[in-house]
């Protein structure tokens, strides 16, 4: 993160941005502060809850919980990077970042989306070796594996946000400082820069089309084998149970790569906000929120194990 300090003194002559949050109806401000605050609250409970219960439970220790471990601890750090900024923008009459501090949540939200965007992909080939090849399961998705898997997922994460992020310092910001967002988000600052942004777009788009296009492609391919496998059972509850098992990934995947729709389509809302504003709100709350609820929700497993850990406090 000192490079990329050193790159923005040496680019820019601005030292601080001034986000403009979601709206600039002060008579929404209190009550959007305790909404997202409640949903940030449902979100750090959900996900913390879910990896103490998965700690916790011996039974949980699987390739399939292994990763969703690192899901709840993906979706409550980047969660954190960016919701309690925005609340503090809420009851603040100015919403001041300086330009390190933009660049370090810029890093860090980049860093955790494109590692939850990998690992749904290594979710999803989870699922078919357990159900397309469930007699080598365990020696397919041995610890080593799980472990090299999720190696490839956060230096994944890593690259990508380093790219993101010195893309952006790189930048020269004259005098225009007022961000049109709720946070550090790439296309906002790109639109202050005042030189060329073109070899800084083009890099954004390829790094996307990697970033989106290879986990994408991956649980595709995952998932059309897995129900061509699931077609050729014969009994009524085994292609429950297998549909059973994916259903809750199934959701997951479809929430979050699904959100990226928000930039392109145009709904209806009831709050000023422009169409990138609304990505980032689901991408940020929306869900991290919604992933620990949906796999405790309907998962037989999650429910099991907590009603146990909850018999033995009390009993204890």
């Amino acid at each position: 993160m000192k490079l990329y300090r050193r790159m923005a003194t040496e680019n820019s002559s601005v030292t601080e941005f001034i986000l403009t949050g979601l709206t600039d109806q002060l008579e929404l401000q209190i009550p959007l502060f305790f909404l997202f605050l409640g949903f940030y609250m449902v979100t750090v409970l959900g996900n913390l809850g879910l990896l103490a219960l998965i700690g916790l439970n011996s039974c949980l220790h699987t390739p399939m919980y292994f990763f969703l471990f690192n899901l709840s601890l993906i979706d409550f750090c980047y969660s954190t990077t960016i919701t309690p900024k925005m609340l503090k923008s809420f009851v603040s009459k100015k919403n001041i970042m300086l330009h390190a501090e933009c660049m370090t949540q810029l890093f860090f939200f980049c860093f955790f989306v494109i590692s939850e965007s990998f690992l749904l992909s290594a979710m999803a080939y989870d699922r078919y070796v357990a159900i397309c090849k469930p007699l080598v399961y365990t020696v397919t998705m041995s610890p080593q594996v799980c472990l090299f898997l999720l190696l490839g997922v956060y230096m994944m994460g890593l690259s990508g946000a380093m790219v993101h992020t010195g893309s952006i310092a790189s930048l020269t910001f004259c005098a225009d400082n007022l961000v049109n967002h709720f946070m550090c988000d790439i296309f906002p600052l790109l639109e202050l820069s005042c030189n060329s942004t073109y070899v800084h777009e083009l890099v954004v788009f390829i790094l996307v089309a990697i970033d989106i296009g290879i986990p994408i492609v991956t649980i595709f391919i995952s998932y059309a084998l897995i129900l061509s496998s699931i077609l050729h059972i014969h009994s009524t509850e085994g292609r429950s149970k297998a549909f059973g098992t994916c259903s809750s990934h199934i959701i997951v995947v479809s929430l979050f790569f699904g959100s990226g729709a928000f930039v392109y389509l145009k709904p209806p809302s009831i709050l000023p906000l422009d169409q990138g504003k609304v990505s980032s709100l689901f991408y940020t709350i929306v869900v991290p929120m919604l992933n620990p609820l949906i796999y405790s929700l309907r998962n037989k497993d999650v429910k099991v194990s907590l009603r146990k850990t909850l018999e033995r406090k009390l009993s204890s």
